[in-house]
């Protein structure tokens, strides 16, 4: 195995993407890919670069960098970007930068409602020539139309299990990771917490129908609880895609308890 010395930007993997990034000059740019997989360190190693030559210094904030997104999601946090967040980018974007380039990086940019991407749509139309906006999505199939036709797609694929070893090499973090550095980090930085979800996820298969549901709906209260939920049914491929199913109905605003409920049935050894 390649050794690769410590990224300063705490990016591990994406070397394809780190090279290619700076030759593009789109002014927007999709970050497509799974969550936790590095999207949004790119991104803001990406605004850094434009402003101080890549590769950037590892530093803190940057006036010229703005960033949009919604809170953790789940049943409690499922959310959109509404159009009261999206209009202050209009006046951001009007002033010119202290640097050289304006990026805006809007995380989760499918949950944009209607009137929000609309709004935007106007900005992708007309960019400033001293701004760039980065939005963040799990696909492009996942944006509205009008916005994915706007932007340059750059896929992030989940990282090889390999390079995630000098994290660790505990097969249940790395199957809880699924190739995803920032899901991994986060389980290390709270072993604690990341074993109450492990135990939780493995006693759904075995659990009479009222205590599955029960433990579905809170692994189901953020997506950590999910993930944990993909690793402990990881060798069962037809659990997977049930899982799957459900997290992206809940997308779609179907009700949590109709669609927790035929989870339970299909989860059940």
């Amino acid at each position: 195995m390649a050794l690769h010395p410590p990224d300063p930007w705490g990016i591990i993997g994406h070397e394809a993407v780190l090279e290619l990034l700076p030759r593009l000059g789109a002014s927007t740019l999709l970050f497509s890919g799974p969550e936790g997989v590095g999207r949004r360190r790119v991104a803001r190693w990406y605004a850094w670069g434009l402003n101080r030559g890549f590769p950037p210094p590892a530093l803190g904030e940057h006036p010229d960098l703005l960033e949009i997104g919604p809170p953790e999601r789940g049943l409690k946090g499922r959310v959109e970007i509404r159009l009261e967040e999206v209009e202050p980018l209009f006046d951001w974007f009007a002033t010119h930068p202290r640097e050289r380039v304006k990026v805006a990086i809007l995380d989760a940019a499918h949950l944009l409602t209607e009137a929000a991407a609309n709004a935007l749509l106007k900005l992708l139309e007309e960019p400033p020539s001293y701004g760039r906006i980065v939005l963040i999505a799990p696909s492009r199939a996942t944006l509205l139309p009008t916005l994915a036709s706007r932007a340059l797609e750059v896929a992030f694929a989940p990282v090889p299990e390999e390079r995630l070893y000098p994290l660790t090499q505990d097969p249940e973090l790395l199957a809880y990771a699924g190739g995803a550095p920032g899901r991994l980090l986060r389980a290390l930085a709270d072993p604690t917490a990341f074993r109450a979800r492990m135990e939780k996820a493995r006693e759904v298969g075995g659990a009479s129908s009222w205590r599955r549901f029960a433990l579905l709906k809170e692994l189901f209260a953020d997506e950590e609880g999910i993930f944990a939920l993909y690793a402990a049914f990881r060798h069962r491929p037809q659990a997977l895609l049930a899982l799957e199913a459900a997290w992206e109905a809940l997308e779609r605003y179907v009700s949590p308890d109709l669609v927790l409920a035929r989870l339970a049935l299909d989860l059940e050894t």
